[in-house]
């Protein structure tokens, strides 16, 4: 098993993107710490490693509040000792117009997608330093890439991004790695309101991706567990981009420029 012996906190990881890396990372033997904002979601991922024979403990927890995510880190390694691996997943996006959101929406996308992976990282990096081990996953975004709207969600990753190469040069001498993945558009109950109003816009969005479909979840828990075991272990300070080839280009504008038709 690639992560026997390891503890992993993963934020945010009552659904979605988390929950496919708190899953694949006990399948692979590693203890997990799910936090969650809502304690029935991480209770139900817990649930569901356990019904797999995995080890799991829930964490509900705001990441957003310094108080609380020291109070969770300290109960985590209460109960398993250590922890190994940190999981920055928790995220989510609230307008798309600077010239219609208001600052408090500013302020909740920057502490929600970037102040939440400062405070974690803070509270883990001591025991990592002591230990002089450990890996850091920031569940980033091509967002923090390339301007495909969302301003304050896409600044707040872009931070994030940056967070990352400096964490990972800094703390690269303890033996610990920082690396960031960007994903693309993933299938995730967060697009349940714009699937109700377009039953097809995963279709739609797909003619974009070079691979012809939009990501899983599982496309991301794949790439965090490697970036988290030690096959990754000359690996840091990189920003991984795992968007089924979105910003590499679009041959449909060449395609459409020729008259020619997709086959």
């Amino acid at each position: 098993m690639r992560l026997a012996d390891k503890v992993a906190l993963v934020t945010g990881s009552g659904s979605g993107i988390g929950r496919a890396i708190a899953e694949r990372f006990a399948r692979e033997g590693a203890r997990v710490i799910v936090n969650d904002l809502h304690r029935d979601r991480a209770e139900e991922t817990v649930q569901r490693i356990a019904a797999a024979g995995g080890e799991a403990l829930a964490i509900q927890a705001d990441v957003t509040q310094s108080g609380a995510v020291k109070a969770m880190v300290e109960q985590g390694i209460a109960a398993f000792g250590q922890i190994d691996i940190l999981v920055n997943n928790a995220g989510a996006s609230q307008g798309d117009d600077i010239l219609t959101f208001d600052e408090a929406t500013w302020d909740w996308n920057l502490a929600v997608g970037l102040k939440g992976a400062y405070l974690c990282s803070r509270a883990v990096l001591p025991r990592m330093i002591e230990r002089r081990s450990g890996a850091i996953v920031n569940i980033s975004s091509v967002n923090g890439i390339a301007g495909l709207g969302e301003e304050a969600y896409s600044a707040a990753k872009a931070g994030m991004n940056v967070l990352t190469k400096n964490m990972a040069v800094k703390y690269g001498r303890f033996g610990i790695r920082v690396n960031a993945i960007c994903p693309g558009t993933i299938r995730t109950p967060i697009w349940g309101p714009r699937l109700e109003k377009d039953p097809l816009i995963f279709e739609k969005l797909a003619k974009w991706y070079p691979l012809g479909r939009v990501g899983e979840p599982e496309d991301i828990a794949n790439a965090a567990l490697f970036l988290a075991s030690d096959e990754a272990s000359w690996i840091t300070g990189t920003i991984l981009i795992v968007d089924g080839g979105l910003l590499a280009g679009s041959y449909r504008m060449t395609l459409e420029l020729e008259g020619k038709s997709e086959e």
